[in-house]
């Protein structure tokens, strides 16, 4: 069994969430600069065997696409041309960005972390792989 690595996909950085390879665990690995994603994954892949891609995919209230949505559905096509054997599939993501202050508020991070744009990127990952894992958990 592999590892699902989850992807908070953003316009400069993106962070990045994995479970350990039984399935059971979802922790942050880390955030990387958007325009080296690729060349992470390829890296990344390398190392470890992922049976499948996550990706926070960003909709309104209303439950249509919001702007950033564009982006990413430009990274999906991109990624199953660069990784056709890897399974990809969208998540909602909608209030991972609102979950992930609160998590950090919670947690009692310093306010000076609580800035960290990119711990809250991970986190915002780690949220995401967290509700998928838990959505099919509870399909079964």
């Amino acid at each position: 069994m592999g590892r699902i690595l989850a992807i908070d996909y953003g316009s400069k950085r993106t962070g990045i969430a994995v479970t350990d390879p039984s399935q059971i665990i979802a922790g942050g690995l880390q955030t990387v600069r958007t325009v080296d994603l690729m060349a992470f994954l390829k890296q990344y892949t390398t190392q470890e065997n992922v049976d499948r891609i996550i990706i926070g995919m960003p909709k309104t209230m209303r439950g249509t696409l919001s702007e950033n949505a564009g982006r990413i559905i430009s990274f999906i096509q991109k990624f199953r041309n660069e990784f056709p054997s890897i399974p990809i599939e969208e998540y909602d993501e909608r209030f991972t960005s609102v979950l992930a202050h609160r998590t950090m508020l919670d947690s009692g991070i310093s306010k000076k972390h609580r800035q960290d744009k990119a711990l809250v990127d991970e986190i915002s990952a780690t949220i995401i792989l967290q509700s998928y894992m838990e959505r099919k958990k509870n399909l079964k």
